[in-house]
């Protein structure tokens, strides 16, 4: 062990000092809320912008093509399938799935309510994942049997609420079209998507039923929903996949389809960077406090070392390795507390949200080691930087004058 390591062990475990003791205690504190506070910050809004992509993306798709006119209303033009299209969609590794649909809106009237909806009609080739998992009551429709899945639908908990409507009910849907429709509907399952936008607009039915009603050809749907394998690069994607679509197409990323939601979550991302900033400078400006009053007080201490030979930067050294003692006490600690209470929200949702508001019932955390790892590096070297500043006090320190200090 070099001198000034040993005299910092010193310093830092058998020092009977009361009022750098408690300074001392401060800055580990300090260390410890700036640390914990960083790693749950980045838990909570990685979590948030998971859960929430993965709600919005769930129902509506990560790209959705429709034919290329200027309806913009939930009554879908009809275009053929083209398995042309299909097959290179397909083929593309960044593509997990590819999925027709057509959407039709309606008025579904039940004990004496009305409520009016967009019905979402699949076939039997979509992926049910987002549902079985949001599913409140009930289950998916079964296309084994086309004629009762026609008469099959699932509605929101929001719906059900409004018209009194519970799983096993019946009621009936008007299409308001050229000729009045309507069509009788048993619900087989009742989700939460956890989105309002979704929960207030959306039913989920049988695409051959919107077909029928539209007098399509069977080979005619309202577009195709894509999947894609990487988020984080949809906009990248979205372009790659206009480039094989025929000219009568036109898509959308799921970004433009709900740009509020996915606004506000860019906005989290600045809400964080700022949060990290003020935690660290919080941080730093305790040690810097710590340091500048530990070399203060034991000024006669370096008087006494700078005349028995020792360098000024060995005794830097002296109080850089104090530092280092007191910023590893603290980032442990710190690490105790944020990662603790991440784990601790992520299996048992103690701290609740209101869904309206955020889209969830309680607060997500996504914890990933390389995050913690790097914040614990970043706040380690910043810290380890900045000290050094302030420890050059010692060079300004005369040996004569502070041996009579004391």
């Amino acid at each position: 062990m070099s001198f000034s390591r040993f005299i910092a062990a010193r310093i830092s475990f058998k020092s009977k000092r009361t009022f750098s003791k408690l300074i001392v205690r401060i800055a580990i504190i300090g260390m410890m809320l700036g640390l914990g506070v960083m790693i749950l910050s980045l838990a909570i809004v990685k979590g948030f912008k998971q859960e929430i992509k993965e709600k919005v993306r769930g129902f509506a798709g990560d790209i959705v093509v429709f034919k290329y006119d200027l309806n913009n209303s939930y009554e879908n033009s009809p275009i053929e399938t083209d398995k042309g299209f299909e097959n290179r969609v397909k083929t593309k590794p960044y593509i997990t799935g590819i999925m027709p649909f057509a959407t039709k809106p309606g008025i579904i009237k039940a004990n004496d309510e009305i409520e009016g909806v967009v019905l979402k009609g699949v076939d039997k080739s979509y992926d049910w994942s987002f549902f079985k998992k949001n599913l409140v009551e009930g289950k998916v429709i079964d296309f084994s049997e086309p004629d009762k899945a026609k008469q099959q639908i699932i509605i929101s908990t929001y719906t059900a609420k409004r018209l009194k409507l519970k799983l096993g009910d019946r009621f009936v849907m008007y299409f308001v079209q050229n000729d009045l429709r309507k069509r009788p509907f048993k619900i087989v399952g009742i989700y939460d998507a956890g989105v309002e936008d979704v929960n207030k607009l959306f039913v989920v039915g049988s695409l051959p039923l919107i077909q029928t009603l539209n007098n399509w050809k069977p080979d005619e749907i309202g577009g195709y929903e894509l999947r894609v394998r990487d988020f984080e690069n949809v906009e990248l994607y979205h372009n790659l996949v206009r480039d094989v679509m025929p000219v009568d197409l036109k898509s959308n990323a799921i970004t433009e389809s709900y740009p509020t939601i996915f606004g506000w979550l860019q906005l989290l991302d600045t809400n964080t960077q700022v949060i990290l900033g003020l935690m660290l400078i919080v941080a730093v400006i305790n040690m810097i406090s710590a340091l500048l009053i530990m070399i203060l007080e034991r000024t006669t201490m370096i008087g006494m070392l700078k005349a028995m030979g020792c360098t000024n930067w060995k005794i830097q050294k002296i109080f850089l390795y104090n530092a280092l003692y007191l910023i590893g006490v603290g980032l442990l600690l710190g690490n105790i507390l944020g990662v603790g209470l991440g784990w601790i929200q992520h299996e048992t949702h103690l701290f609740k949200l209101d869904e309206a508001s955020y889209y969830m019932k309680f607060v997500p955390v996504q914890l990933e080691w390389p995050d913690v790892l790097l914040l614990n590096l970043g706040t380690l070297i910043i810290s380890i930087l900045v000290l050094v500043i302030p420890s050059t006090l010692v060079s300004r320190i005369s040996p004569a004058k502070s041996i009579k200090f004391k």
